[in-house]
């Protein structure tokens, strides 16, 4: 048996934006704040809804390196470093290492993609230069290329990859993977509307966007679920799952950003381009969701 990282939520956490696109170090101190007084479990760091994929390396480490330090040690920090150039994330997840994280998020390789030897070779590489624990990545509508359970088998032998965040979307796969792997690999739900039926299956928690909006709501639906208490893990699901869903009705993370704007959370809601603001009917097709559930009047 592995050590697992953190049992529960884990916030994808956003980075906030000025219009110019420079960091509001600031409010993500607050954030920070904010998300550990709601009870999250852990905080991921320049994961995809953190926007990473538009920061350069000097500013994915600053950001990352500001989180550590205001984390204070209260909660663990996983880093997000994955990357398609297998050399790039080798060295940006030793230098992650270095500024004192918990662990590492890797994402598959995107764009070039690779075949399932491929992963195993690189993710095994990865592993093994890093020496550390390693959370896996899987979100093939994403990068067009999909961890297979047999593979999940061969990559749970490595002693630093402890974990893997899954947002394939199909539960009967995510079954397989559990009961190939066992203690050897703890699995994260990487959809928020699949919490409940991935630690029904025996999963860890969920590496959430939604809990940026609503940490403690979430917090107690994995608590709920870790305890067994399937009554009041169901009622949190059913009464939020419009809300999980609505943060999803375009690209992450420009929801949750619009979101936490309307609520007076953040005082931006910009993302880096490509990503931009949601149209005027999307916001307020947001805004209703938000008055429905009391986050805004």
């Amino acid at each position: 048996m592995k050590n697992t990282v953190f049992s529960g939520v884990g916030t994808a956490l956003i980075t906030p934006f000025n219009c110019r696109g420079e960091i509001l170090w600031d409010e993500l101190e607050k954030l920070v704040e904010l998300q550990i007084a709601g009870g999250v479990d852990a905080i991921i760091a320049c994961g995809t809804t953190g926007e990473a994929a538009t920061m350069s390396g000097e500013e994915h480490l600053k950001t990352i390196a500001f989180i550590v330090e205001k984390a204070k040690g209260r909660v663990p920090v996983i880093a997000g470093t994955g990357s398609n150039d297998t050399r790039f994330c080798v060295d940006l997840s030793l230098e992650a290492k270095g500024l004192g994280v918990d662990g590492l998020l890797l994402v598959t390789p995107y764009y070039n993609k690779t075949s399932q030897k491929g992963l195993l070779e690189s993710f095994d590489y990865i592993a093994d230069c890093v020496e550390m624990p390693c959370i896996l990545y899987n979100v093939p509508s994403r990068t067009g290329c999909n961890i297979q359970p047999a593979t999940y088998r061969e990559l749970s032998k490595n002693p630093y990859i402890v974990a893997t965040k899954e947002a394939n979307g199909d539960t009967a796969s995510v079954a397989r993977t559990i009961a190939m792997c066992g203690d050897d690999l703890d699995v994260y739900s990487g959809e928020d509307s699949q919490v409940l039926p991935i630690m029904a299956l025996g999963g860890k928690g969920v590496i959430s966007v939604f809990s940026n909006v609503l940490p403690q709501e979430m917090h107690s639906l994995t608590a709920a679920m870790e305890k067994g208490d399937l009554e009041t893990a169901r009622a949190l699901n059913n009464r939020y799952i419009d809300l999980m869903d609505g943060l999803f009705m375009d690209v992450n993370p420009i929801p949750v950003k619009e979101a936490l704007w309307q609520m007076g959370t953040t005082s931006t809601n910009f993302c880096r381009m490509p990503l931009t603001t949601m149209t005027e009917e999307k916001q307020a097709q947001l805004s209703g969701l938000l008055k429905k559930h009391g986050l805004v009047s």
